[in-house]
């Protein structure tokens, strides 16, 4: 599993990346303080606090570097 920190700062943003990440088979989970929902639901991203970076968990590690390269946009540092 790999963990990045992501900015979803706009709906088009929230509407893109989820589009991104439902390309791939593999599982994605954004977790924002105690809440862990799947970064594929695009109502389950509305309901956290979009105004901070928010922690992507990457649970297939065989395809990262297209996933890294896909996402790269919305990773921050």
């Amino acid at each position: 599993m790999e963990t990045v920190k992501i900015s979803l700062n706009s709906i088009d943003k929230v509407k893109s990346f989820v589009n991104d990440v439902t390309r791939f088979d593999s599982d994605f989970d954004l977790v924002s303080g105690r809440y862990v929902i799947d970064a594929k639901s695009i109502m389950g991203i509305f309901s956290l606090d979009l105004s901070k970076p928010i922690d992507l968990n990457i649970h297939d590690t065989d395809k990262m570097a297209e996933i890294m390269k896909t996402l790269k946009s919305y990773i921050v540092d």
